[in-house]
């Protein structure tokens, strides 16, 4: 063989093994968490591990990033994929810490009922996605005499990346990310509403996971999405993270870190209404505690829980008589509430491994977590791969 071959060969070999360590740790860096070896709970995760899981729940995202300071956008979850102003579902909210918004809360805790998409965005786009679901529901049809639509709306205030004066989310963004939403797979990380958040002094952003019953205790699913945009000291599987990476709230000052919000998004398909439905909500905050958030002074820390279950479901226009539905009584709520809380522990940690860096206002920059050295954190307080001795029956997915 020629020495000009030869070279040439070296050189492939050289640039392929260059390729492969990138491609790896392109990888690396976007692990969710079972993916990486950190199971959280005991209980196993759905086909998905995604609030999908639940059936019929559908998630849309639309991501705005242009320019050097605009890092922004919206998410939709949808309970059902039919008109939801005319199949109401039975829901609830639940508030950890209120300094935030969270628009049409009043009616869903007054009458227990949720009547449109969830949506998710940044702090001064409320009134904006507000004007769109009512733009989406008031043209679908069958809703053509309908005159008062409760929009929901939550938030959590991405301005240190994003222009969030600008306001540039537009109803466009908004109806886009409803008529987009879909089952199956959600995208995670950096996009959507949690284009430009942060979360333990990394890059937040959107997270899901989800988590299925034994038949022994009804077979239920119990989905959960998260918004990420809070600080704390983070800790995984009670490994302490954020103390070992040396990042922290009220590590340099008590500012540091410190603000923030979370908005969490609780599905079942459990034949449950609003009484029980904001007793899982409440549950749901026990997830930030699990990994480190404490709900601080500026953080705002709401939950929306719903139930899909059809025949729990409420029929605008049905009329006012007696309606016999079958619900959970409160001594079977001890393994949904455990799913809660295992659910949105996970999906807080996959919002932050699933993110990418981010530069943006200002320059700006939120870092991606560095995955590698949370690992070793984790296998140096073992607390890795703890299920790899469970009987088959009990694994889980990734």
């Amino acid at each position: 063989m020629s020495r000009r071959r030869v070279n040439v060969l070296l050189l492939v070999v050289f640039f392929s093994n260059i390729l492969h360590h990138y491609s790896n740790a392109q990888h690396l860096d976007r692990l969710r968490a079972r993916k990486a070896g950190i199971v959280i709970g005991i209980l196993n995760t759905g086909k998905y591990n995604a609030i999908t899981d639940v059936s019929g729940v559908q998630v849309g995202h639309t991501t705005i990033i242009a320019g050097d300071s605009i890092r922004s956008g919206v998410t939709a979850i949808l309970p059902h994929d039919g008109n939801i102003f005319q199949e109401k579902v039975p829901a609830a909210i639940y508030l950890g810490n209120a300094f935030g918004k969270l628009a049409g809360s009043t009616q869903v805790e007054e009458l227990g009922e949720l009547e449109t998409p969830i949506i998710l965005t940044n702090t001064l786009s409320v009134p904006t996605a507000m004007n769109a679901v009512l733009e989406y529901l008031l043209n679908v049809p069958e809703n053509e005499n309908v005159q008062s639509i409760n929009p929901v709306v939550g938030e959590t205030n991405d301005g240190w990346l994003n222009d969030i004066r600008g306001r540039h989310i537009k109803t466009s963004h908004v109806i886009k990310a409803i008529t987009s939403a879909e089952g199956g797979h959600v995208q995670e990380g950096a996009l959507g509403a949690g284009t430009g958040t942060t979360c333990f002094g990394f890059k937040g952003g959107i997270g899901t996971a989800s988590r299925v019953l034994p038949d022994s205790r009804g077979g239920y699913t119990i989905g959960v999405l998260v918004q990420t945009n809070f600080g704390g000291i983070l800790q995984i599987n009670g490994a302490p993270v954020g103390r070992e990476l040396n990042s922290y709230s009220f590590q340099k000052d008590v500012s540091s870190q410190e603000e923030g919000s979370c908005m969490i998004v609780v599905a079942t398909d459990a034949p449950l209404l609003s009484r029980n439905l904001k007793r899982l909500a409440k549950r749901a905050i026990l997830g930030i505690a699990k990994t480190g958030g404490f709900c601080s002074n500026g953080s705002g820390d709401y939950v929306i829980a719903f139930s899909t279950n059809k025949k729990a479901r409420i029929n605008y226009g049905a009329p006012p008589t007696p309606k016999n539905i079958e619900i959970l009584p409160n001594n079977a709520m001890s393994a949904l509430f455990l799913a809660a809380v295992e659910a949105t522990e996970e999906a807080i940690i996959n919002s932050l491994f699933m993110a990418t860096t981010v530069k943006g206002r200002h320059g700006h920059t939120a870092e991606t977590i560095p995955l590698e050295r949370v690992l070793d954190v984790c296998k140096k307080y073992n607390v890795l791969h703890w299920n790899e001795t469970l009987p088959p029956h009990q694994t889980s997915n990734e």
